[in-house]
């Protein structure tokens, strides 16, 4: 049986990407991955999701995107893509000793936040350990935060939650930022925020939540723990984007390369979401383009 349309991707764009094609009466299939792959289903309160006025958990509003593409006839497999084949117009994706061929392919893979490796950062994430400034900042009013990196995104980030928190500390295992210079201008001069350099996160402490964090300092290898509400890494993002290494264009960071927003370089190929979007990273957005591409799938189809 060839698919009309297949998904690889149980994201919010994936998700929303299967309630399209499903009302369009493609009856998608869904490869979602043996576990909660998603970044939205690992977060707990999130509050910046159109039509939630009163926010809504992470997993559930992924539960609700489950059920309203099953309800218009999604097909969602719990199983993990572990190859594609473009080469021909029929694509064919390998999951579990298994191949499902598609006329249209839809990837909404995703991205995961670096993190930090260290056991204590796992306990407290969605408790105070957050990847998403712009996410989660509001919740941390009139605290003090750590920020862990020297880039650009680090940089952004710092100056984010200098309008919710009381300070905002930068741990930086280096002498310098490699972020631009009109970043690390805006951020060295900020009242708010100060640089711990040359140090790393050893632990992150707390009971129900953080409470403080142990410092190291890479150079004297001494240690102190500081008070602290909240841990924001920001350290990078890894695109999940090796399955299609050899078959799609990727960009220096490893980014699936887009033409017209959503388009590959394969007809009938289409991306969505966090695979590809390197500067949003919301849920809100990646929605958005989970809808564009099932719109241009069916446009492909149709043709």
């Amino acid at each position: 049986m060839v698919e009309k349309v297949v998904i690889i991707g149980s994201g919010p764009a994936g998700l929303s990407a299967a309630i399209y094609a499903g009302r369009e009466g493609f009856e998608p299939l869904v490869i979602g991955g043996s576990k909660a792959a998603s970044q939205l289903a690992l977060t707990t309160l999130v509050e910046n999701i159109p039509g939630f006025p009163d926010g809504v958990l992470g997993p559930d509003f992924v539960e609700l995107l489950k059920k309203q593409a099953v309800k218009f006839g999604a097909r969602i497999l719990e199983k993990d893509a572990s190859k594609v084949d473009l080469s021909s117009k029929t694509f064919k994706v390998f999951a579990d000793n298994e191949v499902y061929e598609t006329q249209a392919l839809i990837i909404a893979t995703g991205a995961n936040a670096k993190s930090l490796g260290i056991e204590s950062e796992k306990k407290f994430i969605g408790r105070g350990v957050s990847y998403c400034a712009t996410c989660d900042g509001a919740f941390f009013k009139g605290k003090n935060v750590f920020v862990v990196g020297g880039g650009d995104t680090a940089m952004e980030d710092s100056l984010f939650l200098t309008r919710f928190a009381n300070s905002v500390t930068i741990v930086h295992r280096r002498d310098a930022f490699r972020a631009s210079k009109i970043m690390q201008e805006r951020v060295l001069s900020h009242p708010k925020i100060k640089v711990l350099w040359n140090s790393t996160i050893e632990e992150i402490k707390g009971d129900a939540k953080v409470t403080s964090v142990a410092i190291k300092n890479t150079l004297t290898s001494q240690t102190q723990t500081l008070p602290a509400d909240g841990v924001f890494v920001a350290i990078g993002y890894e695109p999940n984007s090796k399955l299609f290494e050899g078959q799609l264009k990727l960009d220096e960071q490893r980014y699936l390369v887009t033409k017209d927003e959503i388009k590959t370089e394969v007809e009938g190929v289409f991306i969505a979401g966090d695979v590809a979007d390197k500067r949003y990273r919301q849920a809100a957005v990646a929605c958005g383009s989970g809808v564009k591409a099932a719109i241009e799938a069916r446009n492909y189809l149709s043709e």
